[in-house]
């Protein structure tokens, strides 16, 4: 997949091509079947299909204070745009001056004259430009003005209501892994390098990893069915996590996140992972004794064990 990190630079720009619009942050279902929708349609008229994207969230730029912590990283973000067949992705870097530009603007300089585009996919409540004036109808008359075709796709929905980033969150927020994972279509993950820890693990009997994540988004404190892929084993390997400050060991100790991966002994100080969350196990607990935190661990990693004996990892 082609990533243009500026689109307004002297760049080789995919033109021609059928398009979508917008930040695109977890790529949850919905937006999985809004890109399904672009690709295929790219492909049937032989034409490119492109992502247009804004980096960072325009809330971090205009009211950071109430800026969502974002589900992926860009990496991932980029990765799973590419998992669902396009062929590029735009990236607009979105500062102060750039949330000045109307709409009209961005359809002109953009859409129009940069990228050319023959069709522009959007979600049915797409709003855009400065002050969000910009509508899906306003959309459809500019398509009509300079000759691209304009479609508009409906929410993808479950009991729950509209699939979003934001349910996804909150989820997340709340320690649901497994409505996380069912919004998203894949098991939530955290990117980053195993850190030295203090090795507390190693002296208790349970050795664990300890994770410097690159995602903003942390699930809520407690004890998760987890798996860990290492890249230079090129393996997924199923483990039980910790998200927290360990109060049986520690008092007003800073967050951890850290991995007791089964039946596994090599040392990856060093190594990037990528860790995924299926299931919630337990609240994180201040224990009486150090010997009473080892029995509960045992426990977690033998639940962990016939969690992934019944659902086995790919």
């Amino acid at each position: 997949m082609q990533v243009v990190k500026d689109p307004f630079r002297p760049v080789d720009l995919p033109r021609g091509g059928v398009v979508t619009v917008g930040n695109f942050d977890g790529l949850h279902r919905g937006h999985q079947a809004m890109l399904g929708a672009v690709s295929a349609r790219a492909r049937e008229l032989g034409a490119p299909s492109v992502v247009v994207s804004f980096d960072p969230h325009p809330l971090k730029v205009l009211h950071p204070e109430r800026a969502p912590k974002m589900i992926q990283t860009l990496r991932q973000r980029e990765e799973a745009i590419e998992a669902c067949g396009i062929d590029a992705l735009v990236l607009v870097p979105f500062t102060r001056d750039f949330s000045l530009t109307p709409a009209e603007t961005f359809i002109k300089e953009l859409l129009v004259k940069r990228l050319r585009v023959l069709e522009v996919h959007v979600g049915a409540r797409f709003i855009f430009g400065r002050d969000r004036l910009g509508t899906l109808e306003m959309l459809r008359a500019a398509g009509d003005d300079a000759g691209f075709r304009v479609a508009g796709l409906a929410d993808v929905s479950d009991p729950g209501g509209p699939i979003s980033s934001t349910r996804i969150r909150n989820a997340l927020l709340e320690g649901d892994a497994v409505t996380a994972r069912e919004l998203l279509g894949r098991p939530y993950a955290m990117d980053g390098i195993i850190a030295k820890g203090d090795r507390m693990g190693r002296k208790i009997g349970f050795p664990t990893m300890n994770l410097k994540s690159d995602n903003e988004l942390y699930p809520k404190d407690g004890v998760y069915f987890t798996s860990v892929r290492i890249d230079s084993f090129e393996r997924t390997f199923p483990c039980v996590t910790n998200i927290g400050c360990r109060p049986t060991v520690y008092e007003d100790y800073a967050t951890t996140i850290e991995s007791y991966i089964l039946d596994f002994s090599s040392d990856v100080y060093g190594e990037r992972v990528r860790l995924s969350f299926f299931g919630r196990v337990r609240d994180e607990q201040t224990f009486p004794s150090m010997l009473d935190l080892t029995a509960q661990i045992r426990r977690d990693v033998e639940a962990t064990r016939l969690y992934f004996l019944g659902n086995p990892l790919p």
